[in-house]
């Protein structure tokens, strides 16, 4: 193939050869091209006083050295510049000039070509090369373990293998690129992708905030990002608390809280989730302190939740040393459930007892996302919240904020008579977009 040269007045020094735009089968020979790159001469002896005092300086590239031999002597070695920030002796200053004074450096700048290669560009450059002009480049990605987990657009699809490959080649311990291809399961959350690049295996291995997680990615949910909000959580919990955790997933809220030494009541429908929650409660050495359930949410807060809920609230509001606490992570469907506590409980013990903590993940598009996902509470709940604090989690697009509500559960809601406890659970056949958030257009 024939090589590209270009000099360091040209713009695109470091840009892939315009030849790569449209590829959709990689093609690493393509990027191929020779460029001509600043050097200085250099003794031997002195090279290591250079590189550190001329640093600024440097030429810095993917696997680029930036010390090369000097072909016209044997002594010498060429060191490389950055061709954008030295073009001839002026390029240096007072500094830069005292220390070749020092050194008996002559400062005459000379110019060499440097073949580049497929592997001194960086991702991005490669795929705004190839990416038609104009559109979004995505090279962003989650990373869970071994797999590099991406939301291509739909302009990108005709590229997504060429973007799956060039993720693998750059990121060093990846194995397995995946993209979303549909939405996510509306029973169990998990997301179907296919594989751009790389293993089909799905089973991987994450560490976040000290603890290890083990799953099948391809049958579970896992968000990376949620790791701080994870830590978050576990901070309000003190040794001796009770956790209800209602979809637990494989356990990133249970398993820190169960560390802490709280008693653990874990929660999640899908037989998978259930499985490596077990498993994962085992692997961090907690599963004396967790009980594991494989139900729906809204059941799990009518028996379990109920029933541990009478023996907690006795003993918690004689003694006021601990809490109880309720997570419920599902913000696509989260704030539905709150009306399963409605008179969950038929007659409060006094007017003192201690009420459950409840931390409520929902979506919100609104303006005042706050507002709104407080309001959306309250109605499932059927009261006024007087007091509570809401938590931006994180911003899951320009328009969409992912909210956790926390409120001490009211006692008017809690407490009784069963008779009106018949609040519809939501569909389950209610379309769930690719972030997890329900599409209310979708028929039901």
């Amino acid at each position: 193939m024939t090589e590209i040269r270009e000099s360091p007045e040209d713009t695109g020094l470091f840009s892939p050869n315009p030849s790569v735009r449209g590829m959709v089968n990689l093609d690493r020979d393509a990027f191929t091209k020779t460029v001509q790159v600043p050097v200085l001469k250099i003794r031997k002896e002195i090279i290591n006083k250079v590189m550190k005092s001329l640093k600024h300086k440097l030429l810095h590239r993917p696997h680029v050295k930036r010390i090369i031999d000097d072909p016209k002597d044997e002594n010498d070695k060429n060191v490389i510049l950055d061709p954008f920030l030295v073009t001839s002796e002026d390029s240096f200053d007072d500094r830069d000039r005292e220390i070749f004074r020092q050194l008996d450096i002559s400062p005459q700048v000379v110019h060499v070509d440097l073949l580049l290669t497929y592997d001194n560009f960086k991702t991005d450059e490669i795929l705004e090369a190839v990416l038609p002009k104009g559109q979004d480049v995505t090279s962003g990605f989650s990373r869970i373990g071994h797999i590099a987990h991406m939301n291509l657009r739909d302009h990108q699809l005709p590229y997504k293998n060429l973007i799956g490959q060039v993720i693998l080649d750059k990121n060093p311990g990846l194995k397995s690129v995946v993209n979303k291809t549909n939405i996510i399961d509306t029973t169990y959350r998990n997301f179907q992708m296919e594989v751009l690049a790389g293993e089909e295996n799905m089973m991987t291995k994450v560490k976040e905030n000290g603890f290890t997680y083990e799953f099948d990615f391809s049958k579970v949910y896992w968000n990376s990002r949620l790791g701080t909000e994870h830590d978050r959580i576990a901070g309000l919990l003190n040794s001796g608390d009770v956790v209800f955790d209602v979809f637990a997933g494989v356990g990133p809220f249970a398993i820190p809280a169960a560390r802490k030494n709280c008693i653990v009541f874990a929660n999640d429908l899908n037989p998978e989730s259930y499985k490596w929650l077990v498993h994962n409660c085992k692997l961090n050495k907690v599963d004396k302190r967790v009980q594991a359930f494989n139900t729906d949410g809204r059941a799990f807060i009518r028996t379990v939740v109920k029933e541990e809920l009478l023996k907690y609230i006795k003993s918690f509001s004689t003694d006021r040393k601990n809490r109880l606490h309720i997570v419920m992570n599902l913000p696509a469907l989260a704030l539905e459930f709150l009306d399963a506590f409605k008179h969950l409980l038929e007659e409060q013990p006094h007017n003192a007892s201690v009420l459950p903590m409840v931390h409520c993940y929902g979506f919100s598009k609104d303006d005042n996302p706050e507002k709104e996902v407080k309001d959306r509470a309250e109605e499932r709940l059927g009261t006024t919240l007087e007091t509570c604090s809401i938590h931006l989690v994180r911003q899951v697009a320009p328009n969409k904020q992912m909210m956790c509500i926390t409120f001490d559960l009211p006692a008017d809601t809690l407490y009784g008579s069963q008779t009106n406890n018949r609040g519809e659970p939501p569909s389950k056949r209610h379309r769930l977009e690719e972030d997890g958030s329900v599409d209310t257009d979708a028929p039901v």
